[in-house]
């Protein structure tokens, strides 16, 4: 059912759109705010396993990460043990955003789940989990060079 993908791409790209409208005045642009709440929410997170989080490629990632720390919101340590290892960690100025971007989140959930049922959004939610599971198996494929079989 094409659809269900549909309706989840438009649900995806009209909070994105939301959010960056509304993150504007904290300096974050074109979802910057994904990768800064991840960063938030695991201090000392490496690039690769950030990348993977929000399911994008390493170069996605760089950008975002770069145009992050050159505004000030996070910043990259060497690792104590391997110093090729780059750590990032929010600043001041990330955590100081941090809990606009969740009242923000917590509020779009809300609107999107309105009218839900406690039990119809549990259901959702775990349906939601064992597709993305789904598609993370050919996404992680492709990523590694390999062609899907349609």
């Amino acid at each position: 059912m094409a659809e269900i993908l549909r309706e989840i791409g438009m649900i995806s790209r009209a909070l994105d759109s939301i959010s960056n409208i509304e993150f504007k005045e904290l300096d974050l642009t074109k979802g910057q705010y994904l990768y800064l709440v991840r960063i938030c929410e695991n201090p000392s997170i490496i690039q690769e396993k950030l990348a993977d989080l929000i399911k994008v490629d390493r170069a996605t990632a760089a950008r975002a990460i770069r145009k992050l720390e050159i505004n000030g919101f996070i910043v990259r340590k060497n690792d104590e043990e391997n110093k090729k290892i780059k750590k990032l960690y929010p600043t001041n100025k990330g955590l100081n955003a941090f809990p606009f971007i969740i009242r923000e989140n917590t509020h779009s959930n809300q609107v999107a789940l309105g009218g839900f049922t406690q039990e119809e959004t549990e259901m959702f939610y775990q349906l939601l989990c064992r597709a993305r599971r789904n598609i993370e198996v050919d996404w992680k494929n492709v990523k590694k060079g390999k062609k899907r079989v349609y």
